[in-house]
C-alpha cells in the first residue's frame, strides 16, 4: 500500500528540511548536494539517508538529461522505502511523461509521429519520442552509456529500448518511483511544487476527464483553501496512478487511457509551450525566463493560509538558487539543470530561516561559492531586483559581493558580481510590478 503524505504540520522551531530538485539524471548533482549537508548523507554504497528529526524533499525531474537516470531513481526510491516519513518525492514532468511509453511503444504513438518511425517502431520510434516530444534528445544515448557501464560492454539499441519499456512495466523502478510521488507537499509555512503556483492553478484540480485527442485535461475550481487544494491535487495524482497500475497492460489501445488526464496535466497545452493551470508545468517567469513572484492576489491567498515560503524547480534560473522576496513572503527557484556549475545546490529550511547554498560561474569565468540566508524580516536587497537593469539579487559570495542574475533572450543568462555600494535601487520581482 502506498502512503502519500500531502502535508506535515510542523512548528517553525522544529522545521528541518533539505530540498533538492531537477537533477535530471545527474548523479554528481545528488552527490554534491549531500556533501556537508547537515540533514542528509550519502554513503559509499550510494544509499541516501535522512538524519533523525529532518525531512528530505525531492522536487521532481529525476531523469533524462544526464547519464545516471537509473541510478538516481534507484537511490531516491530506496531512500523513500527506507524512510517513508522522512523522504518526500514530487513528480516532475520528465518523470510523469514516461507513462506515455506504456501505450506509444505498444502501438499507439502520437498522431504527429512520422510514418517511418511508426513503421519501424522499437528503438527508432523511442528515439523520436524522446527527442521530439519529451525534450530529451540525448536520453537514448545516456541510457546506453549507463547500461554499458553496468554490463561492462557496449549494449545494443534493443537493450536500450527494453530498458525504457521496463521502466514503466509492473516491475519497473520508475513506475514504482512514481507510485511513491505526490504533486504537492506542505510543511508548516512552506509549500513545495515542481513547477509553480499561478493565478490559473491555485485552487484548481483536473477532473480526470480529457479532450477527444487526450491532450487537454479538464479542470474545476474546487477551493480557495491551500490545504484542501494540496490534498485534492495529491488525490487526483493517486487516482491517476492507480488507473495506470490497473490498466496499463490491459487497456485497449483503441480506448482513451484512463490516466490520460495526468499525462495532459504535466505537459504544455497543445500548440503552446505553457500550461499555467498545472503545478507541474506552470511557471512564473517572463518571456526571457527571468523568475517572477506569483501575482499579489496569489501571494495574499497563500499568506492567508499561513504559507510564506514556496519552493519550485522546473524553470532554470542560473547556477545557484534564485531567491525572490516580497514583504514576509519568499519563493525559491532551485532547478539544477542548464547551469554552468557542476555542483548541486543545497536548500535548507531551519526553523523560520531558509539557507540556499550553491556555486556560480560568472560571465568572466570565475567560480564562486554563494549563500543566501533569510527569515521573514530580513531586510533588502536579497531577493529583490535592481530597478535599472532588472537583475535579481540572488545571493552573496564569501567576500560579501552580491550575485546578480538576469535571463536574456535566446536562453542566455547573465551572472555577475556587484559591490554592495554600487547596487542602486531595488524592487520586488512581482509578475505585475504595479502591484508593489
Amino acid at each position: 500500500m502506498v502512503t502519500i503524505v500531502s502535508r506535515t504540520a510542523v512548528s517553525d522551531d522544529r522545521t528541518k528540511i533539505a530540498y533538492l530538485t531537477d537533477v535530471e539524471g545527474r548523479w554528481d548533482k545528488l552527490a554534491t548536494f549531500a556533501e556537508g549537508n547537515p540533514f542528509v548523507t550519502l554513503d559509499p554504497q550510494g544509499r541516501f539517508r535522512v538524519r533523525d528529526g529532518a525531512v528530505f524533499v525531492f522536487g521532481g525531474d529525476a531523469v533524462d538529461r544526464g547519464p545516471d537516470s537509473l541510478r538516481v531513481v534507484d537511490a531516491l526510491l530506496e531512500a523513500r522505502r527506507a524512510q517513508p516519513s522522512q523522504v518526500i518525492l514530487l513528480a516532475g514532468n520528465r518523470d510523469i511523461n514516461k507513462l506515455r511509453l506504456a501505450r506509444e511503444l505498444r502501438g499507439r504513438p502520437l498522431a504527429r509521429t512520422p510514418q517511418r518511425e511508426r513503421d519501424e517502431g522499437g528503438a527508432t520510434l523511442l528515439r523520436w519520442i524522446l527527442s521530439q516530444t519529451m525534450g530529451a534528445k540525448d536520453a537514448f544515448e545516456h541510457r546506453r552509456a549507463e547500461l554499458s557501464r553496468m554490463a561492462g560492454a557496449l549494449v545494443r539499441d534493443e537493450d536500450v529500448f527494453e530498458s525504457f519499456a521496463r521502466d514503466v512495466s509492473p516491475e519497473g523502478n520508475l513506475r514504482a518511483y512514481l507510485r511513491e510521488c505526490a504533486l504537492a507537499y506542505r510543511a508548516g509555512d512552506a509549500l513545495f511544487l515542481h513547477g509553480g503556483v499561478t493565478e490559473e492553478s491555485f485552487g484548481v484540480v483536473p477532473t480526470g476527464a480529457v479532450s477527444d485527442d487526450e491532450r487537454t485535461a479538464e479542470y474545476c475550481k474546487i477551493t480557495d483553501d491551500s490545504n484542501t487544494w494540496v490534498d485534492a491535487l495529491n488525490g487526483f495524482y493517486r487516482d491517476q496512478m492507480r488507473a495506470f497500475d490497473e490498466g496499463a497492460e490491459r487497456c485497449s489501445l483503441d480506448e482513451p487511457a484512463p490516466w490520460a488526464a495526468l499525462v495532459a496535466y504535466q505537459a504544455p497545452i497543445a500548440g503552446t509551450r505553457a500550461n499555467q493551470r498545472s503545478v507541474v508545468y506552470g511557471r512564473t517567469t517572463d518571456g526571457a525566463g527571468n523568475p517572477l513572484l506569483p501575482p499579489r492576489a496569489v501571494i495574499d491567498r497563500l499568506r492567508r493560509d499561513g504559507i510564506h515560503r514556496v519552493f519550485v524547480g522546473h524553470s532554470p534560473a542560473g547556477d545557484c538558487p534564485s531567491v525572490l522576496r516580497f514583504e514576509d513572503f519568499s519563493m525559491v527557484f532551485a532547478d539544477n539543470s542548464y547551469g554552468r556549475s557542476e555542483r548541486g545546490s543545497q536548500v535548507l529550511l531551519v526553523g523560520d530561516e531558509t539557507v540556499a547554498r550553491g556555486e556560480c560561474v560568472t560571465d568572466d569565468g570565475r567560480a564562486v561559492r554563494t549563500v543566501a540566508a533569510w527569515t521573514r524580516d530580513t531586510p533588502a536587497p536579497l531577493g529583490l531586483r535592481t530597478r535599472e537593469e532588472r537583475a535579481l539579487v540572488k545571493a552573496t559570495t564569501d567576500d560579501g559581493a552580491w550575485v546578480l542574475f538576469r535571463a536574456l533572450e535566446g536562453y542566455r543568462a547573465e551572472q555577475r558580481l556587484c559591490d554592495r555600494a554600487r547596487l542602486g535601487e531595488v524592487e520586488p520581482a512581482l509578475s505585475d510590478p504595479r502591484e508593489t
